[in-house]
């Protein structure tokens, strides 16, 4: 059976090439002009995949993304981002918030094919991968990872997915330096044409998040030269 993906976008010759162009890639699809119409559809069918416009009457694509993210049932879903907007605050915004990727308008239908397929793919093999340990612990700091949740203390953190993937990588390996390239390749995959920089941007949300002093980290370590890694001395509580 086709995998099924939504497409959601307010332009009628967008969705039609998307569709047309992810139905020959081997897909089944199912597109949406506004994003209530799709919410409704998400509570009633779940995608394998979603390619999410930005620029839409609200709620618009960030609005939904951020939806789909804070829902139990909806956040693991592979979402690609596909707009208009092509500055790098708004590809370092969009992956912040937590896109899988990001695909700038004019566009190649057949590498947004590719890339879905790229992104079910690596969906998939976080899905098989072996869950010996379902929490991750240094200190008073808490990673439950079949909840997906975070705490510091009683302090519930709330982080991104890819925050969360990045702490959950670095904390699996404690002490073990990681480039950004290595980071880059472990959360977004081998396919993503990113670069160091959007690995930087989300580990300084992320040190503002778990670090009792952001600019002093105790958790996440910087290598020089290197990049970062997870200190492997428990902190003194």
């Amino acid at each position: 059976m086709a995998q099924l993906v939504y497409i959601v976008d307010d332009e009628a010759h967008i969705l039609q090439l998307v569709s047309l162009g992810l139905q020959d890639a081997g897909f089944e699809t199912k597109a949406f002009s506004d994003g209530e119409s799709f919410l409704r559809a998400i509570d009633k069918r779940l995608p394998h995949a979603v390619v999410l416009d930005w620029m839409m009457p609200q709620p618009d694509g960030m609005a939904l993304l951020r939806m789909l993210r804070t829902r139990e049932d909806t956040r693991p879903l592979p979402i690609l981002m596909l707009t208009a907007k092509n500055e790098e605050f708004d590809r370092v915004l969009g992956l912040e918030v937590g896109a899988d990727d990001y695909i700038a308008k004019p566009f190649s239908v057949k590498e947004l094919g590719a890339r879905v397929k790229a992104a079910l793919r690596r969906g998939e093999y976080l899905s098989q991968k072996p869950k010996a340990n379902k929490t991750l612990c240094h200190g008073n700091l808490v990673m439950d990872l079949e909840r997906h949740k975070v705490k510091k203390g009683d302090e519930t953190i709330e982080l991104t997915l890819k925050e969360f993937q990045i702490l959950k990588t670095l904390m699996e390996n404690k002490g073990r330096a990681f480039s950004r390239d290595m980071l880059l390749d472990a959360v977004w995959g081998v396919d993503y044409y990113g670069d160091g920089r959007t690995v930087d941007v989300h580990i300084r949300y992320l040190r503002q998040k778990i670090e009792d002093t952001p600019d002093e980290p105790k958790y996440i370590l910087t290598v020089r030269g290197v990049g970062y890694r997870f200190c492997e001395e428990e902190p003194k509580l």
